[in-house]
Formats: structure tokens, C-alpha cells, sequence
């Protein structure tokens, strides 16, 4: 059975952020780009978030802790990051639970598109928040 996709775009896993995570397809846009992250931090995916952060700000490696469990993705708003575009913003809010404790993460993401292919650049410092 195909369970729906964590980025609760209605559609199940595999016809949505499954295909990106597997290397069948490649998010069209950086919004797309952004839910097949979350997603990954979702089902544990370290390996696709390295694959999918720009070079330039890439760490080494990436440690996801597993008491966090998310719960739903809210796209706030998305400034360019389209089809025909080189870079785009994304806003959004997280929402997980850790130890039983519910809280949400929002950030404003950049993303740059090279050859292609949409890369997580950076967070704004100034939007991090975690409630």
C-alpha cells in the first residue's frame, strides 16, 4: 500500500516526493524542491538533503534525530523559484512533536537552480524560529 506523501500534497508517496527521492524525476520548482526535503527529513533521508544542498553551503554531513517526529509542512509563501527561474524564497512552517511535546519551525529558504536542477542554499537567520 502507498501511503500518502508527508509533504501533504494530497497525492500518495511514490506519485509525489518518492520520485524525487529515488532519482526518477527532479523537483520542477523550488517549492517542489522544499516538500521532497521535508519529506526526507520525514522518512530519515540524510543522504537526499546532502544531495540536494548547494555546494557552496554544504556540510559534511547531516545527523537527523530521530525523536523528532514531523507532523505537517504550511507553505507560507513563495517568492519566484518557478520553472524559467535561477533562484527562489520559500517560507514555511514545520510542525513536529519531540518527547511528546508538539512545537513548529519556521524559515525563510533560498534556493538557486544550476543546470536544471534546484539546490537548498540557505536559511535567512533572521527568520529562524522555533516555538
Amino acid at each position: 500500500m502507498d501511503p500518502r506523501c508527508p509533504c501533504l500534497s494530497g497525492d500518495t508517496y511514490s506519485a509525489c516526493c518518492g520520485r524525487f527521492h529515488s532519482g526518477t524525476a527532479v523537483p520542477p520548482t523550488a517549492e517542489w524542491l522544499m516538500r521532497s526535503r521535508y519529506s526526507a527529513f520525514c522518512r530519515g533521508d540524510a543522504q537526499y538533503l546532502l544531495h540536494t544542498w548547494h555546494p557552496l553551503t554544504r556540510p559534511q554531513s547531516v545527523e537527523l534525530d530521530s525523536a523528532i517526529s514531523w507532523r505537517r509542512l504550511d507553505i507560507v509563501r513563495t517568492e519566484r523559484g518557478g520553472l524559467f527561474d535561477r533562484e527562489g524564497v520559500v517560507e514555511f512552517t514545520a510542525h513536529y512533536r519531540e518527547d511528546g511535546i508538539a512545537g513548529q519551525q519556521n524559515e525563510v529558504s533560498r534556493f538557486l537552480k544550476v543546470d536544471r536542477q534546484w539546490y537548498y542554499l540557505d536559511a535567512d537567520p533572521d527568520s529562524l524560529n522555533f516555538t
